[in-house]
């Protein structure tokens, strides 16, 4: 043999070794090729139903949000009602009940000065200021001092 049939052998057989690694990684990859589609149907079965439970949940959500709205917009309606009728009402009522108290206020007046009681107020109860049945001098809320008008 001379040493050209000695480097064909010697390729022949790397050559060999070669594919047979080449078949040995196919086989490999065909085995993780078909776990990896076990896996995927798998996952498929899980997320199915997953999928299917959320559309239902998105549609009970939608179907939700879709009654709040409504019942915000008749809250809103009510509310911007009330607010009409509350300055319907602010309106109605403000001018006459102005009326009876300048009414009030002049037939108070107008009965003090029938009764002769003129430059007298009626007397409210002021913090500091007490009332003497003898008319005696009292200190009012200044500390001024006051004569205070006799009882009736």
């Amino acid at each position: 043999m001379s040493a050209a049939d000695v480097a064909v052998v010697v390729a022949a057989a790397v050559g060999a070794l070669g594919a047979i690694a080449c078949l040995a990684a196919a086989c490999v990859l065909v085995l993780q090729v078909r776990r990896l589609e076990r896996g995927i149907e798998a996952l498929r079965h899980e997320a199915l139903p997953l999928v299917e439970q959320a559309r239902a949940a998105a549609g009970h959500a939608a179907t939700e949000i879709a009654r709040v709205d409504a019942v915000l917009a008749d809250t809103e309606a009510v509310t911007a009602a009330v607010d009409q009728a509350a300055q319907l009402a602010r309106r109605a009522f403000a001018n006459p009940v102005v009326k009876v108290l300048a009414w009030r206020a002049g037939v108070l007046g107008g009965l003090r000065r029938l009764g002769g009681t003129e430059g007298v107020r009626p007397t409210r109860a002021v913090p500091g200021r007490h009332r003497h049945r003898s008319g005696s001098e009292v200190r009012g809320p200044a500390g001024r001092r006051t004569l205070a008008a006799p009882r009736r």
